[in-house]
């Protein structure tokens, strides 16, 4: 049926209008064709964005705990990092006075993440608000929403975004989501962007330099799930709130480490630089994670890679009989 050749290079027209159905029927957004980019997996579109919009020197405001490719691919456009450190005090999220704090007048973005990769912490309605009340003071600075896990969420409280909490950003915000995560489809490299329509059209053009179009069989696919019944995301964040339960509550057993329970993804990131301290030949989370997957056999994900050394990420994205083996491990080495 032809879904063999080259699509347009923003994407199929069908699968352009069901993410337009999408952001209506979830976020109540509303999107024309032309403010939407597909591109080849998420971190394509914030590269496109990053590349189409930032000057030399512009400055990037990311909170950290942040997705490892955020300021690498600021520096790649000669763009500034600005990153603000949270903590387990905070529930590892930037507030609306680190924000103000941050900004100078070089800034050019500021990058939100929520649920959060890797902590799996989501922002409340009231938080975002407050945010929101913070980027009024500055018309001229943009602001960037990575909804990535947006369905993967446990929280009494729906799902909500900056620009849900704050209506009047619409103009000056991109919203970065994909079918990665929510339809268990990473491998198949489908991310979508919507945004202001110039500004969309310039990260078009970056990408119809580089890749061009997206994989024409993954955007079929796509368009059946972003189409198709929803029910199989409620049957997997069921289970992914049940291992979350069980690895929060085992880790905290573990001498030296401390994890917060999440909102959502299937991470959780708790800190270890108790254990750390506690052994005399391991000094960082880097050697921690070293020595937990050459003695332990379980593999970490340190967390100095996202801006916060001490912590470790991991993954639940596995078996119950997986994690409960790799809890057992961890005992036996800490």
């Amino acid at each position: 049926n032809g879904q063999t050749r080259y699509t347009a290079v923003d994407g199929t027209p069908e699968l352009k209008g069901a993410i337009i159905d999408k952001f209506k029927r979830d976020n109540k957004l509303e999107y024309t064709p032309k403010q939407i980019l597909v591109s080849s997996g998420g971190k394509q579109s914030f590269f496109n964005l990053s590349l189409a919009l930032l000057n030399p020197g512009d400055e990037v405001v990311i909170p950290a705990p942040y997705w490892v490719s955020y300021p690498d691919m600021v520096k790649i456009a000669e763009g500034k990092p600005v990153i603000v450190e949270t903590s387990l005090d905070n529930r590892f999220k930037m507030t609306a006075e680190q924000l103000s704090a941050a900004i100078t007048d070089k800034t050019k973005i500021v990058v939100l993440n929520s649920p959060s990769n890797p902590t799996g912490i989501a922002y409340t309605r009231e938080e975002l608000v407050a945010i929101g009340e913070a980027l009024k003071q500055h018309p001229e600075i943009l602001v960037v929403t990575d909804d990535m896990y947006e369905h993967i969420l446990w929280t009494e409280q729906p799902f909500v975004n900056i620009l849900n909490a704050c209506p009047e950003l619409y103009d000056r915000t991109f919203v970065l989501n994909g079918v990665s995560k929510a339809y268990s489809m990473t491998g198949w490299r489908i991310g979508y962007a919507a945004g202001p329509e110039k500004a969309i059209a310039a990260m078009k053009k970056i990408q119809s330099q580089s890749t061009s179009n997206p994989c024409s069989i993954s955007q079929a696919a796509a368009l059946e799930a972003l189409n198709g019944s929803q029910e199989c995301i409620t049957t997997m964040v069921t289970e992914f709130k049940k291992r979350h339960d069980y690895l929060v509550a085992a880790l905290n057993e573990l001498p030296g480490v401390e994890c917060i329970s999440g909102d959502g993804t299937f991470y959780v990131f708790p800190n270890f630089q108790g254990a750390i301290d506690n052994l005399a030949n391991i000094s960082n989370d880097v050697e921690m994670a070293e020595m937990l997957l050459s003695e332990a056999g379980v593999a970490l994900v340190p967390g100095s890679a996202f801006g916060s050394p001490g912590c470790m990420r991991l993954s639940f994205a596995t078996s119950m009989e997986i994690l409960e083996s790799a809890i057992s491990r961890l005992k036996k080495v800490l």
